[in-house]
């Protein structure tokens, strides 16, 4: 794992443009986080694009509601999308075909500056969690549609 990185992946029997509709669509958020803290799109579009901004109601740890505006940093169609919020860190998705479906690798990415509060706080290993959790919930939603 790459310094101040935590990534994970998964093979998904569809293919990358499917699994990418999933990921661009906030809407559909909700239906794929493991975290359990993502409920639904306030603002926005319903297909994400190069610096798209969108909205989202969350909930931390079921007890305190909050609401995150997000802006997309990375876009490469099919290929790769990332977000951030206020906060330095990103949320990135790459997309690799391979043998029986694609790889999807998922990406907590806290090198662009408080790589020391995520550690103290203890982001790094909630969201390796977080991060099993949601890449299992999308390849049953995505293989399910398929």
């Amino acid at each position: 794992m790459a310094k101040h990185k935590v990534s994970r992946s998964v093979v998904i029997d569809a293919p990358a443009a499917d699994i990418f509709d999933i990921l661009a669509a906030p809407h559909r958020h909700p239906e794929f986080d493991g975290s359990g803290w993502v409920r639904d799109q306030i603002e926005g579009p319903q297909r994400l694009g190069p610096g798209e901004r969108f909205g989202m109601r969350m909930r931390m740890r079921e007890r305190v509601p909050y609401r995150v505006s997000n802006r997309v940093v990375e876009f490469e169609k099919d290929r790769r999308i990332a977000w951030r919020h206020f906060g330095p860190h990103r949320w990135r998705w790459e997309l690799r075909p391979v043998e029986g479906g694609t790889r999807v690798t998922e990406t907590f990415d806290y090198s662009y500056g408080l790589a020391w509060f995520y550690q103290l706080v203890g982001y790094p290993s909630h969201n390796a969690r977080s991060i099993e959790r949601t890449l299992v919930r999308l390849k049953e939603l995505t293989e399910k549609s398929n």
